[in-house]
C-alpha cells in the first residue's frame, strides 16, 4: 500500500507517488473560531469536489493575526514551500503575496482587486490572481443609509479606514459622494494599526459624529471585539461590513455573507488545480447582502431600531 505522504523513495517496478497539490494560505486576521470555521468550510467545499485533506490535498496556513506587515515574510514562506495555489483574505494579503510571485495563482477568497493596483486584468494576460471581490458599487453608501436611519437627527458621521489596507482608499470616495447625496457630512479616520483605534474613535466622538462606519478590512476583523466595545465606550452607533462584527457586539452590519466567498473560493482553487489560468477566471462580485443588527448593543447605546429596519433585518441579536 502506498501512503499520501511516505517520503520513501519507490522501489524498483513501482511507479513513484503522484505529488500531493499544497495549499498555501495567507491569512490577515486570526485564527479564532469565527475565523477556523470559514476555513473549515472551504475545507468541506473541496472535500465535495474531491479533494480530501491528507490524501490529495495539503495546507500550508501563515496567520497576521491581524498585523499586515507580517504578509510579505509570510508569503515568502510560501513561496520557498513551492505550493500549487495561494488563498489570500483581505487586500494587503493578496497584495503581499503577488508581490511574492508572479507564477504560483493565487485566489482571493476577500479582497478588492480592481482599483486597487492589483494586477488583474483581462483573460489571456497571463495575470496569476483572481478570486471573489468584496466592494461592490454602491455598497459603501447604502451603508451609510442604513446607519442615518437609526440616528435620523445626526447630519454628521465618520469613516473608520485601515491605512494599510488599499481597498479602504477607495471606499472613503464612496462615502463622501453618499454623505453629499444624503446631505450629512463625514470625517475620516484612518488606523495603520491595533494601538491607533481608541485615539481614533475618541477623536470621531469629540468631532460630534453621531456614528461611524468601518470600511472593509481584515485587520478590524481580527479585532472586531475591541472594536465593537470601544465603539460602546464612546457612544457611536455603528456599521460594519461582516455579520461577525455585529455578532461580535457591533451595532450593524451590511454586507455579503463571507463564508459564500470561502465556498465560491474553493471552486476557483479546483479549477486552477485542473488547468484553468487564473487570468482566464474573472474576479466575482458580491450579489447578496443580509442586514444584521445587534439589539443588546442599540439598548445599551439607548437606541430604538425602526420597525422598518427591523423588518428588513436577516437577523437581529437579543
Amino acid at each position: 500500500m502506498v501512503f499520501p505522504h511516505s517520503r520513501q523513495a519507490a522501489t524498483a517496478g513501482e511507479q513513484p507517488a503522484a505529488k500531493i497539490p499544497r495549499l498555501g494560505i495567507l491569512e490577515t486576521s486570526s485564527p479564532d473560531p469565527a475565523r477556523l470555521q470559514l476555513w473549515e468550510a472551504f475545507r468541506e467545499r473541496l472535500r465535495e469536489l474531491g479533494y480530501v485533506d491528507g490524501q490529495n490535498i495539503d495546507f500550508e496556513f501563515r496567520w497576521a493575526h491581524g498585523k499586515p506587515g507580517l504578509l510579505p515574510a509570510l508569503a515568502d514562506e510560501l513561496v520557498q514551500l513551492k505550493v500549487d495555489a495561494i488563498i489570500t483574505t483581505g487586500t494587503p494579503a493578496a497584495f503581499a503575496a503577488q508581490r511574492a510571485t508572479a507564477a504560483i495563482p493565487i485566489v482571493m477568497a476577500t479582497g478588492v482587486s480592481v482599483g486597487t493596483g492589483l494586477n488583474q486584468g483581462a483573460a489571456g494576460s497571463g495575470v496569476n490572481i483572481t478570486g471573489l471581490s468584496d466592494l461592490a458599487p454602491g455598497l459603501s453608501g447604502k451603508r451609510l443609509v442604513l446607519l442615518k436611519e437609526v440616528v435620523p437627527g445626526t447630519a454628521h458621521f465618520a469613516v473608520l479606514w485601515d491605512r494599510t489596507n488599499p481597498s479602504g482608499a477607495l471606499a472613503v470616495p464612496e462615502y463622501r459622494d453618499a454623505a453629499r447625496a444624503a446631505g450629512v457630512s463625514v470625517a475620516v479616520q484612518g488606523a495603520a494599526g491595533l494601538n491607533d483605534f481608541d485615539d481614533a474613535l475618541s477623536a470621531m466622538a469629540a468631532g460630534g459624529a453621531g456614528g461611524f462606519i468601518a470600511a472593509p478590512s481584515a485587520m478590524f476583523f481580527a479585532e472586531r471585539e475591541r472594536l465593537a466595545a470601544l465603539a460602546l465606550k464612546h457612544r457611536l452607533p455603528a456599521m460594519f461590513v461582516r455579520s461577525e462584527y455585529a455578532q461580535a457586539g457591533g451595532l450593524m452590519a451590511y454586507g455579503a455573507a463571507i463564508r459564500a466567498n470561502y465556498l465560491r473560493a474553493a471552486v476557483y482553487v479546483d479549477r486552477i488545480l485542473k488547468g484553468a489560468k487564473p487570468a482566464d477566471l474573472s474576479v466575482e462580485q458580491p450579489t447578496e447582502f443580509e442586514l444584521v443588527i445587534n439589539l443588546k448593543t442599540a439598548k445599551a447605546l439607548g437606541l430604538a431600531i425602526p420597525q422598518s429596519l427591523l423588518r428588513r433585518a436577516h437577523q437581529l441579536i437579543q
